[in-house]
């Protein structure tokens, strides 16, 4: 499996400029920790796979266990924020032990385990997570933070919205195999007191995401006047690259003239020729306006929202938007949310 992590990177990895270790020397380390008497176990491997992945600094990485090991790993069901690199409770789901435990929301952890929370994300949780930037960084550590050996407890020290303080013990029972119970719907709607449309599309993966994208977004291009503007959220937007097309349909319908993606490039390999530095360079895709009468593109105000959060299928949606002008774009962390596709 090692191997197998260090060839993939060697051959196909774009960014070594933002690789700031040694990727060939942590193999070397790698490879003598699996060979350590006594031997590590499964799950400490894995561990330690993460730790070495993280180095590249690729928010694209995900090294995935197999189910044998993921079964193991849980975590509480409990949806967790960074707000300010602050761990904060957004929403826990509602079963026999969080009635006890009473979690409340928008409480701050203060500590895990006796440990203040800063310590606990930059020593146990922080070295094992792939990111692109440090804000991505902190945001998916501190959703990890509680992650564990399924069905062990642990020990939170909880600051109130009303500023008192109090302790609270939580199972991880939700294992990584398991369906999250908090998952956002692929897409919400609302239409705001003063008229504009709330549109928030957390997975560009599902199927039907552009269908309900119609529906939701409704007869607003035939109405203009009504509305007063779109606010199309993708700050919690987390599905996969090659989820990107769904994304393109939707741009679609915000735009009147064609519009031209980015352009791809990826390193070339070749076993047969000397292909050090070469690259292979792929033709930018094309988005096409509606073409249909009973379709018309949305010409209303339209404001993206994007977070560190953003990633994926997500991002190319972000760079395609970005250079249609159609509309602007609010992050909360401008420079990085606009950077490389890998935050």
């Amino acid at each position: 499996m090692a191997a197998g992590i260090w060839a993939e990177a060697r051959y196909n990895y774009a960014y070594w400029d933002a690789v700031h270790a040694n990727w060939d020397s942590a193999f070397a380390a790698t490879v003598t920790y699996a060979e350590a008497r006594p031997a590590p176990t499964d799950l400490q491997f894995y561990r330690r796979l993460r730790r070495w992945g993280a180095l590249l600094n690729d928010g694209q990485l995900e090294i995935i266990p197999p189910a044998s090991i993921a079964n193991r790993i849980a975590r509480p069901p409990l949806a967790l924020r960074s707000i300010e690199r602050r761990p904060f409770i957004m929403d826990y789901a509602a079963n026999d032990e969080m009635r006890v435990a009473r979690p409340e929301r928008l409480a701050e952890i203060l500590a895990v385990q006796g440990i203040p929370a800063a310590d606990w994300i930059r020593d146990s949780v922080l070295p094992e997570i792939a990111a692109a930037t440090e804000a991505s960084r902190w945001e998916r550590a501190v959703a990890q933070m509680l992650e564990g050996e399924r069905g062990t407890a642990v020990h939170l020290l909880l600051r109130l919205p009303g500023g008192g303080e109090r302790g609270a013990s939580v199972t991880r029972s939700v294992p990584l195999t398991a369906r999250w119970p908090l998952e956002h719907p692929a897409l919400e709607a609302d239409t705001l007191a003063d008229g504009a449309i709330w549109i928030r599309v957390s997975s560009f993966a599902d199927p039907d995401v552009v269908d309900q994208f119609d529906r939701a977004l409704g007869d607003a291009a035939r109405e203009g006047p009504r509305h007063r503007g779109l606010i199309l959220d993708l700050r919690e937007a987390i599905s996969a690259a090659d989820a990107k097309g769904q994304g393109y349909a939707i741009l679609s319908q915000l735009i009147e003239r064609p519009l031209l993606t980015s352009r791809r490039r990826t390193p070339l390999y070749s076993p047969l020729l000397d292909s050090a530095g070469a690259w292979l360079s792929t033709r930018s895709d094309t988005i096409w306006p509606p073409v249909r009468r009973e379709r018309l593109a949305y010409s209303g105000p339209v404001v993206l929202l994007v977070s560190p959060r953003t990633c994926g299928a997500a991002e190319d949606f972000l760079v395609a938007f970005d250079a249609a002008t159609v509309g602007r774009l609010w992050a909360s962390r401008q420079r990085e949310a606009r950077g490389r596709r890998r935050s």
